[in-house]
C-alpha cells in the first residue's frame, strides 16, 4: 500500500510528521510512502534515517502550506502547489491509495470533495473517530465537524460510511448502528434525525437499534453512532475536556502533601490508560 502524506500539515509539521513516517515504516514492512512538502526542510529529517527504509519512501516536492487558521474557500482557491493539494493529486491520479494530512481541517475536506469526489450516493465527506467503550470494544462516531449541518439523507449517508468502517475496518460483523438524540422514544429530537431514522428502519443493509442519548455514547451499546457535525465536534471535544480535568485533578491532588505510594502509583497507572485510551480520539 502506498500512502501520501502531507508533511508540511499540522500544528508541528515536518518535525512530527516525518519521525512519524519513518516510525510507520520500520511497523509494517508492505507500507510505501510519498512524503509531500518542502525538500530543504525534509531531507535534512531524513538524513540519519535507516537506508532500508529510505528505500520505501520518495520525497515529492511542493511549493507551498495551507495556513491552519486559512479559511476553507480561501484555502482552497489559492490551494494550487500547496503539500495537502499535492498529496491529494497523488491518490487522483492512482499513485497513492490514500492521503494522510494534519494540515486545515476544512480545507481537507473540500479539496477532497473537490478533486476526489464522494463515491456515488455520498453527498459530503465526514470526519470520524473511533473511540474505546467500556465494554472494551470500540465506536466509530461521525460527523465530528465536517459539515455544521446535516440534513436527514447526510445522516443517513453517515450511517452507510460508519457502518462499513465498523465492518471491513474494525471487523465487526453486521455492525449495531445508532442516531444520537434526546431521548429514546421515536417522537424525540429535530426533525432531520427523526426522518434520518424512518429511512434507517427500513434498510435491511444497516443494522439500525434506534435513538441513543450523549451518556451511553461510552457504553458498548452501538458499534456505529452517527450525529450532525456541529453535535458530534461538540460531544468530542467536551469528552477531550473532562479527560483532561480528571488527568489534571488526578495529578494535582497529591501536590504539597505526602501521598501513599501506591495511590502515586494507581493515579500513574490511571493516567496512562486514560492516555491511551483517548489520546488519539482527535480527528
Amino acid at each position: 500500500m502506498t500512502l501520501a502524506i502531507d508533511a508540511m500539515g499540522g500544528d508541528f509539521g515536518p518535525c512530527v510528521t516525518v519521525p512519524a513516517a519513518l516510525q510507520a515504516l520500520a511497523s509494517h514492512s508492505e507500507l510505501f510512502l510519498l512524503l509531500v512538502g518542502h525538500p530543504d526542510t525534509l531531507m535534512p529529517l531524513l538524513a540519519k534515517a535507516d537506508s532500508s527504509l529510505m528505500g520505501r519512501l520518495q520525497v515529492i516536492p511542493a511549493e507551498s502550506v495551507i495556513a491552519s487558521d486559512a479559511r476553507p474557500a480561501q484555502a482552497i482557491r489559492n490551494s494550487r502547489g500547496s503539500s495537502m493539494r499535492v498529496a491529494l493529486e497523488m491518490v487522483k491520479e492512482g499513485r497513492a491509495q490514500a492521503c494522510i494530512s494534519a494540515g486545515n481541517t476544512g480545507a481537507l475536506m473540500g479539496l477532497s470533495t473537490l478533486l476526489l469526489k464522494p463515491l456515488d450516493g455520498i453527498k459530503r465527506p465526514a470526519l470520524m473517530s473511533v473511540l474505546p467503550h467500556q465494554q472494551q470494544g470500540k465506536t466509530v462516531v461521525l460527523d465530528l465537524g465536517a459539515n455544521v449541518g446535516s440534513d436527514s439523507a447526510m445522516l443517513v449517508q453517515f450511517a452507510v460510511m460508519g457502518s462499513v468502517m465498523a465492518e471491513h475496518v474494525l471487523g465487526i460483523a453486521r455492525p449495531r448502528v445508532a442516531l444520537l438524540n434526546i431521548g429514546h422514544e421515536e417522537t424525540k429530537g429535530l426533525e432531520t434525525i427523526r426522518d434520518a431514522a424512518a429511512v434507517l428502519r427500513e434498510s435491511p443493509q444497516i443494522n439500525y437499534i434506534g435513538y441513543l442519548e450523549g451518556n451511553e455514547l461510552l457504553t458498548g451499546k452501538t458499534d456505529v453512532m452517527v450525529c450532525d457535525g456541529f453535535v458530534g465536534n461538540v460531544t468530542l471535544k467536551t469528552m477531550e475536556g473532562v479527560v483532561r480535568m480528571f488527568l489534571s485533578l488526578l495529578k494535582s491532588s497529591g501536590e504539597g502533601k505526602k501521598r501513599s505510594w501506591w495511590l502515586q502509583l494507581l493515579g500513574r497507572w490511571i493516567q496512562k490508560r486514560l492516555t491511551k485510551r483517548f489520546g488519539a480520539s482527535q480527528p
